[in-house]
């Protein structure tokens, strides 16, 4: 009963399409009139106290991806040429992911997502800066989306599964199948999770 627009995956940097490019959907939302976006990844786990499966619903972000989809001229039509960035995701829209989890008996932890180019996973080394830069999950994809969208004054929520731990986290080579198993396990937790925060948005109009 609630209608909204799904996309179906995404196009990433990694694959060879510039930022542009991946962030045109977005850019297409807007116009369609929507006004709340909601961004999922699966990402590696570079907080210690994760695990795999974790839910970590995004309160910050890291642009490591060395550019920015706001480059170039800028269309004030879509937004101003130095959007400001100090609350990128809505902390409003997090308390109703964190009030949800807990009403469904999960724990959903809050973090700092980091966004890097790939495709390869990242180095034992880098994963150590990251941390200290004060990343918990890294992932290659949603900064870009989250900077065009609040460019453009939509409501952002970013939900992160963490379905590996980073390189050096742990003495397990990273292992792509293993993530994709990882990301089917909680599906169902995390389909139920985001139906019941879709359903409180709506509520609010």
């Amino acid at each position: 009963g609630v209608p909204l627009l799904a996309m179906q995956g995404r196009v990433h940097y990694y694959e060879g399409y510039s930022l542009e490019e991946i962030t045109f959907p977005v850019r297409t939302f807007k116009l369609l009139g929507l006004k709340t976006i909601i961004l999922t990844n699966a990402s590696g786990g570079v907080n210690v106290e994760f695990s795999p499966g974790t839910l970590m619903v995004i309160t910050d972000h890291l642009n490591l991806f060395g550019d920015n989809p706001l480059r170039g001229t800028n269309d004030e039509r879509f937004g101003p040429r130095f959007p400001d960035m100090s609350a990128v995701y809505s902390a409003e829209l997090q308390e109703i992911v964190i009030e949800e989890s807990r009403i469904m008996g999960i724990e959903v932890r809050r973090g700092v997502y980091a966004g890097l180019t790939g495709p390869s996973y990242e180095t034992p080394a880098e994963i150590n800066l990251f941390r200290t830069f004060g990343a918990d999950a890294v992932g290659m994809s949603t900064v870009p989306e989250a900077l065009v969208a609040r460019h453009m004054g939509l409501e952002v929520l970013g939900i992160s599964c963490v379905t590996n731990m980073a390189s050096g986290v742990t003495d397990e080579p990273i292992d792509h199948e293993d993530v994709m198993a990882t990301g089917l396990r909680v599906s169902a937790t995390f389909t139920e999770l985001l139906r019941r925060v879709v359903t409180r948005l709506h509520a609010r109009v």
